[in-house]
């Protein structure tokens, strides 16, 4: 189909059929339901539309069937919504990388051989072990660029003798860069010469953050439909980072003095996406 559509960097290219069925099947919706939200999407594009106007059609389509495969599909905008400063994008990498079976510790001060540095992730567990660098952005089109993995090389550099744990492994020889949007290619292509890792929503091609997400099954309570963003953020004050902390935790819902039906809703929610993931393990 030779339709062009505008991403969210302002760029055009074609309208690629196959993005949009591994989108809707990652989330978990059926063949069925892809195949129809496919045909139905396909038959109304027009030229230049964008890929937030299409993602808005799928996941409105997506909810009518599956509120918990809806929610997984707008996990990407979930993210966005860990703002604005960018400390709660922190606290759900580090529920992330426990479920990964890491320790982990969030804003520590080390001191380097020259300077001291706030590090937003320090991980370790009984083999490896890791510091990160968190970019938070508020709006897709945004890209972490060369600067910032100049800034930390320059970082791994300075606390190349420190140590995060008492292991042997600890000591500092990894950093990570992890944004939840994407990096420019001369980032990319810095850090695979220095030896920086990256993590963003899509890259590298496999074990990706959007990959990582959907095998730990942490999804934040940003993406919940029933929530509006300031009741998420008042979540979060709570360390609500989790639909599962919600589901666990459910006596904390009365910090949003929500009507009994209301309060209801949400919590159904909740517990369909974290019985969907449980069912997805399962089988």
């Amino acid at each position: 189909m030779h339709i062009h559509v505008t991403k969210a960097d302002g760029s055009l290219e074609f309208f690629k059929v196959e993005k949009l069925r591994r989108s809707l099947r990652r989330a978990g919706a059926t063949q069925t339901e892809v195949l129809d939200i496919v045909h139905t999407i396909s038959t109304d594009l027009y030229e230049g539309i964008s890929t937030q106007e299409i993602y808005r059609r799928a996941f409105a389509l997506l909810r009518q069937t599956e509120a918990g495969a809806a929610a997984r599909y707008s996990l990407r905008r979930a993210l966005f919504g860990l703002g604005p400063t960018g400390f709660p994008f922190e606290l759900f990498l580090a529920r992330l990388f426990e479920a990964e079976g890491y320790e982990v510790q969030t804003g520590i001060i080390l001191e380097g051989k020259c300077a001291p540095h706030e590090i937003d992730i320090a991980a370790f567990n009984r083999t490896h072990s890791f510091i990160g660098e968190a970019k938070f952005h508020a709006r897709p089109g945004i890209k972490s660029d060369l600067q910032v993995a100049l800034y930390s090389y320059a970082r791994l550099l300075d606390l190349k003798e420190r140590k995060i744990c008492a292991e042997d492994h600890c000591g500092i020889t990894e950093f990570w860069l992890i944004t939840n949007t994407k990096f420019t290619t001369t980032a990319e292509a810095y850090s695979r010469c220095v030896g920086l890792n990256l993590l963003s929503w899509d890259f590298p091609r496999h074990h990706n953050l959007h990959d990582r997400i959907q095998k730990s099954g942490v999804y934040p309570i940003t993406v919940l439909s029933s929530l509006s963003s300031a009741q998420a953020a008042t979540l979060i004050e709570r360390r609500v980072i989790l639909c599962r902390d919600l589901v666990e935790n459910q006596h904390l819902i009365r910090h949003l003095h929500l009507a009994p039906e209301k309060a209801t809703a949400v919590l159904a929610e909740a517990t369909a996406i974290v019985a969907a993931y449980s069912r997805s393990v399962a089988t």
